[in-house]
């Protein structure tokens, strides 16, 4: 029992053990910061993007062919591994065969250029969600600091650190870290090893506690009022919950055939990173013209006046969010997903709402949001907590968890799994 005694005062006492526990701490802090900065950039190039839409609507079809090409242009020729959502490269080097490419594409630069050009994206008009990203810095942020770590512990493994600092950028971005470790679990890694826990839930909670001292506590979509009765299951819930899996399923089909290699002459300009972005832009500002702005940004303004205030949207804006993210991804600039899904998910709840003549369309808003993510990501279990934490709905647990059951089941039926996929293109 003294030798157990002596050896675990050892351990306590440890100036490696320490050096250790402090830069994780850093680490978890540091993607705290990042996060909220991100986050608060973002917020502002879409409010000065608003302010040019009030001066004219037009601004974006001169903006988003010439900052899409521009994007493109920089991220190929000097930031190369900072386009699309950053998931996909996170899960790369999480893989024995990624391993080499680790250095290169978490590197502190693409870390600076993907929040950067990110930024620009989402000033120029782009249907850009900032939580993909977050992930990539998150894990870029850690795997940076764990090079000062002393080698022999847990933590200087990579593959620990790139795994807890993507999962903490989940957990900063949208203030849900419940989230951040299902989503290490589920979509990272597919599987939790027991020595990896402790560092992962160690950044996770580090990072979420920073960003709610620099942010302060809120919830990402507020507080929205629903009845008693969207608590159970109606016929709603399975319309949604179908429509919701299909086309989050052609989403995930379309973007991976895309992204891989389009057909005959477009797969030829396709080659031609710079310009095929200047068509992207065109084709997103297009839409944008014609929805009068609204598949503009993140979609959260559009997603929180539907489920906040019960704001209408019309049918067509489901399909229209999708195009324009669509478009922004495949155009290769910095591009996440989550937020214009969810947005694209209450505009589909929205729609069924109407279908079904509902006095209100937030709880089947709610439902798409979780069911139209997880179709897109094929990721259940993340989506139902990212969308209970962000709404405390949790009162529709039930509904939510059919809703995503459906929506996954159909999705893999039309479409493999996107990030993973995507991932393969980086070998």
């Amino acid at each position: 029992m003294r030798d157990v005694l002596d050896k675990a005062g050892r351990g306590l006492l440890s100036a490696r053990r320490w050096k250790e526990r402090l830069l994780l701490w850093l680490a978890g802090a540091a993607i705290g910061v990042v996060a909220v900065a991100f986050a608060r950039l973002a917020d502002m190039a879409q409010i000065e993007l608003r302010r040019l839409l009030a001066v004219s609507t037009l601004f974006p079809l001169l903006l988003a062919p010439a900052g899409f090409c521009l994007i493109a242009w920089a991220t190929k020729r000097y930031f190369p591994g900072a386009e699309g959502s950053g998931i996909p490269q996170t899960i790369h080097t999480l893989r024995p065969e990624g391993e080499a490419d680790a250095p290169r594409l978490m590197r502190a630069r693409i870390v600076v250029a993907r929040i950067l050009l990110a930024a620009v994206g989402l000033f120029c008009g782009g249907s850009i969600g900032r939580e993909g990203p977050t992930v990539h810095v998150g894990a870029a942020i850690a795997y940076s600091l764990g090079r000062w770590i002393p080698h022999g512990t847990i933590a200087a493994q990579r593959r620990v650190l790139i795994l807890a600092g993507g999962a903490a950028g989940v957990a900063a971005a949208f203030n849900t870290p419940l989230a951040g470790i299902v989503f290490a679990i589920e979509e990272l890694s597919r599987s939790f090893e027991e020595r990896a826990s402790g560092v992962t839930l160690t950044t996770v909670v580090l990072a979420g506690i920073v960003a709610i001292a620099l942010a302060g506590e809120y919830t990402y979509f507020g507080q929205p009022v629903v009845s008693d009765s969207a608590h159970r299951l109606s016929l709603g819930t399975f319309l949604v919950a179908g429509v919701s899996g299909v086309a989050g399923g052609l989403f995930s089909r379309v973007t991976i055939a895309s992204v891989t290699g389009l057909p005959g002459f477009f797969g030829r300009w396709q080659q031609h990173r710079a310009w095929f972005a200047l068509g992207c832009g065109a084709l997103v500002a297009l839409i944008g013209t014609l929805m009068h702005g609204l598949t503009y940004g993140s979609g959260y303004v559009e997603a929180r006046s539907v489920i906040g205030s019960g704001a209408h949207l019309t049918w067509v804006y489901a399909p229209a969010r999708a195009l324009a993210t669509w478009l922004s991804y495949l155009s290769g600039i910095p591009c996440g997903l989550f937020a214009p899904s969810l947005s694209t998910g209450a505009g589909i709840g929205q729609a069924v709402a109407d279908l079904l003549h509902q006095d209100s369309a937030v709880p089947l808003a709610i439902l798409g949001m979780c069911g139209y993510l997880a179709a897109v990501t094929q990721a259940p279990l993340t989506s139902l907590v990212i969308v209970m934490e962000m709404t405390t709905q949790h009162g529709m647990v039930f509904p939510l968890m059919v809703t995503v059951i459906i929506s996954t089941a159909l999705s893999r039926l039309l479409s493999p799994p996107l990030y993973r996929t995507l991932a393969q293109r980086y070998l």
